[in-house]
């Protein structure tokens, strides 16, 4: 283990904005060039992990927007500590993290930054990344036309039932339509024994949302074996796709599934895309 690895992020590579949208101001972490990408932390917030993934998006050619949604910014993952903050989002009045509930309010405001960071960026549109409790997050955001690339990484709400999704049958029926209309497709990633994100969810969005639903599934073994605490002791399985579970190594099944959605984003923001379809980490 690296010495400075349990070390918090500064986050000092990004620009720490405050953004006001529909009269709620909040912090958004933007850095680089190129066209919008949202990344959307997972619990319990903007982790190191979290900050290293949206560089790597900065390096492909892209402006990361990283808004803050609960947790501290920058800290590094404690069981402890990343318990209490799921424990607060779950209660919550901006996230309905229980079936049956519909998308989260807060994803109003994330299609409210979304037309935001396009107008701000260019390109041909804006890219969503939702990770585990913010997953789903980034389908919702398709009710916004300025969003063409989503990308849902392990999307774990609701936590009480598998088999749910968290957009109710409107929102999912209009997604699709667009999907449909606009030749527009879903990235989805998951490990395959993943307690939180199981095949049955896979199979509810395969069914809501037709072929335009790309789902890949990778080995549990593909899993980083030592990640962080609250990872190893409150998720306690292979999950984070991305992040902390993600094996930084050139070939790992993890690295290529980043590619993946790396040349994903430039096959739909950029036009024509100027980038070659590997990227080098």
């Amino acid at each position: 283990m690296r010495s400075d690895e349990r070390a918090d992020d500064p986050l000092d590579d990004f620009d720490a904005r405050t953004i006001e949208l529909d009269a709620v101001a909040r912090r958004v972490y933007v850095s680089g060039q190129g066209p919008a990408v949202i990344v959307m932390a997972e619990m319990p917030g903007i982790s190191p992990d979290v900050a290293r993934f949206a560089r790597w998006v900065r390096q492909a050619g892209f402006t990361v927007y990283m808004p803050s949604l609960f947790g501290r910014d920058g800290a590094y993952p404690h069981a402890g500590d990343g318990l209490a903050v799921m424990r607060r989002a779950c209660i919550s009045a901006e996230f309905h993290a229980l079936a049956g509930r519909g998308s989260s309010p807060v994803t109003r405001w994330l299609r409210a930054l979304a037309r935001f960071a396009h107008r701000e960026c260019g390109g041909a549109g804006v890219g969503a990344i939702g990770m585990c409790f913010t997953g789903n997050f980034a389908l919702a955001m398709m009710l916004e036309p300025a969003v063409l690339a989503p990308v849902l990484a392990q999307p774990s709400l609701p936590l009480d039932d598998p088999a749910a999704l968290e957009s109710d049958a409107g929102e999912l029926a209009a997604v699709r339509a667009r999907l449909e209309r606009d030749g527009l497709d879903v990235l989805a990633y998951r490990f395959e024994g993943d307690r939180h994100c199981r095949a049955e969810r896979f199979a509810a969005y395969a069914s809501a949302l037709g072929p335009r639903f790309v789902a890949r599934v990778l080995p549990d073994d593909a899993a980083r074996t030592d990640p962080p605490p609250f990872f190893a002791e409150v998720v306690g399985c292979a999950h984070s796709v991305f992040t902390a579970h993600l094996v930084d190594i050139d070939g790992s099944p993890t690295r290529r599934a980043f590619a993946e959605v790396i040349a994903f984003l430039r096959e739909r923001l950029w036009a024509p895309a100027p980038f070659a379809a590997e990227t080098v980490i």
